[in-house]
């Protein structure tokens, strides 16, 4: 059975890895990851707010910036809370590279323009295989319309891949208006691949101290439906390398997304809930699906189910929206 996958450019073992997660903080949690069968390992990300508060502080003129709002400081969180600092950061790709025989994927949190955005050329001068570049942006402005929040992070990943020759994949969250219309935006900015989708933590209000509060939810396999979706939309058209992240936690969700079209499958909550040893039952349990169902090559299931198949994939995405809803009356599940 060949489960041989092209990534980035980069040709894996299987399309199975950890997402970004503080597991590899850890030395000995990312060596289980290998054992376990970890394709790659793909970094935490290093914030934008990281390096800037680093540089801002280096400099000892933070309240003399013309235009600085002096609350800000205090939105974000101080050095402390980050597990590795700046220059940390880079030694523990170093050090990952020096403990694995997998590629290494290092990641870059950011969402305007900025001085952080250089950080992708220190990732390579550290020996990372690839960046993955998170793009984690709240318009609450009113003036700032979709087409200039969407240009500005064309703009980011333009300058990103422009500053490194290793392959960089775009982590995007799934609120366009056009997903096709942007991955294709990003392809001609540089991106050679992209990862659907971000998870975003929604602050809670606490009625009784009037503050929010701020919690972490796990993914769920409830959360796979929507990246199966864009994942089908995406695949026939896009040459991008496309990853599924989310809501995979048991070797179906790993043949779902190969069928919707995904060239590597990330999971990070059930490993956080199961223990790294919990990719090896994902990749086992892939292997025993594709043996049963007589599947020889990861590239024959890939795609399968995938809207290439869909000679209007709109007006059938429509039509199956109108069943459901109509097709439902009370006391059904």
């Amino acid at each position: 059975m060949n489960l041989t996958t092209n990534y980035l450019g980069l040709t894996l073992a299987h399309p199975l890895m950890p997402g970004a997660s503080p597991m590899v903080d850890d030395l000995d949690t990312v060596r289980r990851l290998e054992d376990a069968g970890a394709s790659a390992i793909v970094m935490h990300s290093l914030f934008a707010e990281q390096v800037e508060a680093e540089q801002l502080a280096a400099q000892r003129h933070i309240h003399d910036l013309g235009g600085f709002n002096a609350e800000a400081p205090g939105w974000f969180p101080d050095a402390g809370v980050f597990a590795l600092g700046v220059d940390a950061y880079l030694e523990q790709i170093r050090k990952i590279r020096e403990a694995v025989a997998v590629p290494v994927i290092a990641s870059l949190n950011g969402a305007s323009p900025g001085p952080w955005i250089d950080w992708a050329r220190r990732f390579e001068e550290a020996g990372a295989h690839a960046v993955e570049l998170n793009l984690y942006a709240l318009s609450t402005d009113a003036a700032v319309d979709a087409g200039h929040v969407e240009a500005m992070q064309r703009t980011v990943v333009e300058a990103v891949t422009s500053s490194v020759k290793l392959p960089v994949a775009v982590k995007l969250s799934p609120f366009y208006s056009s997903l096709p219309s942007f991955l294709r935006a990003i392809e001609g900015a540089g991106a050679k691949g992209a990862v659907l989708f971000n998870r975003f933590y929604q602050p809670d209000i606490d009625p009784e101290s009037l503050s929010l509060s701020r919690s972490l939810h796990l993914s769920d396999a409830s959360e796979l439906p929507l990246r199966l979706r864009w994942l089908a939309v995406a695949s026939p058209t896009s040459p991008l390398s496309l990853a599924c992240s989310g809501g995979v936690h048991e070797p179906l969700d790993v043949v779902k997304a190969l069928m919707a079209g995904a060239h590597a499958v990330q999971s990070v909550s059930a490993l956080l809930k199961r223990g790294p040893d919990h990719l090896r039952v994902l990749l086992e349990g892939l292997r025993a699906w594709m043996d049963a169902h007589e599947y020889a090559r990861i590239d024959d299931l890939r795609g399968s189910m995938n809207h290439a198949r869909c000679p209007d994939p709109s007006a059938y995405e429509r039509a199956n929206y109108v069943k459901l809803l109509q097709g439902w009356h009370p006391g059904e599940g």
